[in-house]
């Protein structure tokens, strides 16, 4: 069989570029800092949220591997980090690094089974898998405080200078920096032939394995890159809260990142980092209005996208932009 024609370099630099219209968001989320002081606490979540948003979608969006159980590695980079913290191991970047790799060791574990299933019976069988994490992290209330969750850690100033207060400026700009790091790190996987390979098995397996790429081994290393990030997500949780309870393993915890990803748009870098402060706030203001409507008012949202921004806000904005 012949080999196939090479990918042009260009076409591989082209998609590591940044978008004129990316440093908008970036120059939002500091804004923010200086506009919102009261609200940091909020906007530290919702920039954790965008990072599990950005996980979900490198492997929903770009391998299409759908899965409703990516709170499993959530929840593992929550509980690591805490249980670090409150063992003694207080400095905070490498305790996040080491829940991503917690989280990480359970992708790993788990990749090679799940990924050989599609479609429903993948669904499925990752739903299964965040139950049986729960019900685990419940039962186990020697390790995880069960019901009442862990609390009290106390971490180390950041990079030795920066405390952490309750007013939330250290944990803001901290899970900032991250998203950061993770958005570049997204950005250049996608932009290598690995990252093409991911579309290539997105949209035609079959033909993938004709030509002689190793499937499941791919999707196995990005299901586990994807499983570090959400780690990392949970761990940021843990210590910019100094708290973790059973609600990180929940069902609600995937729906909430999948849901993200429906706004924003599934397949785009920053479908989840649009789509994370549009959903939570909306659920954050209605619930202060309101807390028993405030599912009619995101499935209002959730409808009013689908119908009239296809392939969600960052689709909208890139037609709406190439009119210009």
């Amino acid at each position: 069989m012949s080999a196939l024609p090479p990918i042009p370099r260009t076409s591989v630099l082209r998609r590591a570029r940044m978008h004129p219209a990316e440093p908008l968001w970036w120059g939002a989320a500091l804004a923010a800092f200086f506009l919102f002081p009261d609200y940091l606490s909020f906007g530290t979540s919702v920039l954790i949220m965008a990072m599990l948003a950005l996980s979900l979608g490198l492997v929903l969006g770009f391998a299409g591997v759908v899965t409703l159980g990516h709170a499993v590695f959530f929840g593992v980079g929550a509980y690591t980090a805490a249980l670090l913290a409150i063992g003694g191991w207080t400095e905070p970047v490498t305790g996040a690094l080491l829940g991503g790799l917690a989280a990480t060791a359970v992708a790993l574990a788990t990749g090679p089974l799940l990924l050989r299933l599609h479609g429903l019976p993948l669904v499925l069988a990752t739903l299964a898998l965040g139950v049986v994490f729960y019900e685990a992290a419940n039962k186990a209330g020697w390790i995880t405080g069960g019901d009442d969750g862990l609390f009290g850690m106390e971490l180390a100033p950041l990079l030795g200078r920066y405390e952490w207060t309750i007013f939330g400026h250290t944990q803001y700009l901290y899970a900032l920096a991250w998203l950061f790091a993770a958005v570049v790190l997204v950005r250049r996987i996608l932009a290598s032939p690995f990252g093409l390979a991911l579309e290539g098995i997105r949209e035609n397996a079959p033909r993938m394995r004709l030509i002689g790429a190793p499937v499941l081994g791919q999707l196995v290393v990005a299901y586990a890159i994807s499983g570090f990030l959400a780690g990392v997500a949970g761990a940021l949780s843990a210590q910019t809260t100094a708290f973790v309870g059973l609600q990180v393993f929940a069902l609600e915890t995937s729906v909430d990142a999948l849901l993200m990803l429906v706004l924003g748009g599934i397949g785009s870098v920053y479908g989840g980092l649009v789509g994370a402060p549009l959903y939570m706030s909306v659920k954050y203001f209605t619930q202060q209005w309101d807390p028993h409507l405030w599912k009619l008012f995101v499935a209002a949202l959730l409808i009013l996208a689908t119908l009239i921004a296809r392939g969600g806000l960052v689709g909208l904005l890139g037609r709406l932009w190439r009119r210009r």
